[in-house]
C-alpha cells in the first residue's frame, strides 16, 4: 500500500470495551478541535451510529452513510454531512455497517477499503484546490473486528478512552496487541497517540488509583488531560449536540477543549521528530 497522506492527519478511537467514553470523545473532541480552528471531519463507522445522532444527524437524513463507501457504491465525499457545528463535518453510520464484514470479506482489499476512500478524497480535494480537512477521527465499533481493522488501516495512530473503574487496563493489553499486529501486517505507520481517561470522579478513591496504575504502567502515552464524569456531557447527546454546544462552560467541556490543544501540540512533536 501506498504510504498514508500526511494530511489530515487520521486518528481512531478504539477501545473494544464499550461504555468508555469513545464516542462521547470523538464528538466534543472532534468540536473542540474544530472551535480552534482546525478543520476536523469525523467518520462513524460503529453501527450504532451515536456519533451521527450526537451530533444532531437524523437517521432519516443518512442517504448515504460509510456502509456505502466501503462496499464501495459511493465515494467519502457523497456521505458528507455538516453539522451545527463550523468547521465540523460527518460521515454517518447507519446499521447497514453490521453487515459489512459478509459484503467485503471475500475481496482481497477488503482491510484498505477505508483507507483508499480517504486517499481518493484527499487526492480529489487537491485537484480541486478545494479546503481540506486537517484532522478525521474515527469512531470505532466497540469490537476489534473488521471495521476497527479498516479504520486502523487508514489511520496514522489510535487514541485509547479508557474509563477510569477497577478494570480500565483488562483488555487494554488485547487492543495493544491488535495495534502490533496491524501495524505488523498492514500499516506501519500505526502508533499510539495517547491514552484518555475518561469518566474521573474526584469524590470516588478508585478513580484516583486507577489514574496512578494507568500512569505507572502505560507512563507518557497517557495524556496530561483527564475528562470528568459530567452529567451535561452525558445530557447533550439526547439534544443532538456537542457538549461544547450544549454547555460550554461545564467542566466536560473545558476539559474536551484542554485535550484538544494537547493532541495538537503532541502532533507538533511528532511531526517535528519525523523531520
Amino acid at each position: 500500500m501506498n504510504r498514508l497522506p500526511t494530511s489530515p492527519r487520521v486518528l481512531s478511537l478504539a477501545n473494544q470495551k464499550g461504555g468508555v467514553g469513545k464516542t462521547t470523545t470523538a464528538i466534543n473532541l472532534g468540536t473542540a478541535l474544530a472551535a480552534i480552528g482546525e478543520e476536523v471531519l469525523i467518520i462513524d463507522l460503529d453501527p450504532q451510529g451515536n456519533a451521527s445522532t450526537g451530533l444532531g444527524i437524523d437517521r432519516k437524513s443518512r442517504k448515504v452513510s460509510t456502509y456505502d463507501v466501503l462496499i464501495g457504491e459511493a465515494e467519502l465525499r457523497d456521505a458528507l454531512v455538516p453539522t451545527a457545528v463550523p468547521r465540523l463535518t460527518v460521515a454517518p453510520s447507519t446499521l447497514d455497517n453490521l453487515g459489512v464484514e459478509l459484503e467485503i470479506a471475500s475481496s482481497g482489499d477488503r482491510a484498505y477499503r477505508l483507507r483508499k476512500a480517504i486517499a481518493r478524497h484527499v487526492e480529489a480535494v487537491e485537484d480541486a484546490g478545494e479546503k481540506r480537512f486537517t484532522y478525521v477521527l474515527i469512531d470505532c465499533p466497540p469490537s476489534l473486528n473488521l471495521l476497527t481493522i479498516n479504520a486502523l488501516s487508514a489511520s496514522h495512530s489510535i487514541l485509547v478512552p479508557l474509563q477510569c473503574e477497577f478494570f480500565a487496563l483488562e483488555g487494554l493489553s488485547q487492543l495493544l496487541s491488535t495495534v502490533e499486529q496491524v501495524k505488523r501486517s498492514l500499516n506501519p505507520e500505526l502508533g499510539i497517540h495517547g491514552i484518555v481517561l475518561t469518566m474521573y470522579d474526584g469524590r470516588n478513591n478508585l478513580s484516583a488509583q486507577v489514574v496512578q496504575d494507568v500512569r505507572t504502567n502505560m507512563g507518557d502515552a497517557v495524556y496530561e488531560t483527564i475528562i470528568p464524569r459530567n452529567v451535561r456531557v452525558s445530557e447533550a447527546p439526547s439534544y443532538g449536540k456537542p457538549a461544547l454546544l450544549y454547555d460550554l462552560k461545564c467542566s466536560g467541556s473545558q476539559a474536551y477543549l484542554k485535550l484538544a490543544s494537547e493532541i495538537i501540540q503532541r502532533e507538533r512533536r511528532f511531526r517535528a521528530v519525523a523531520a
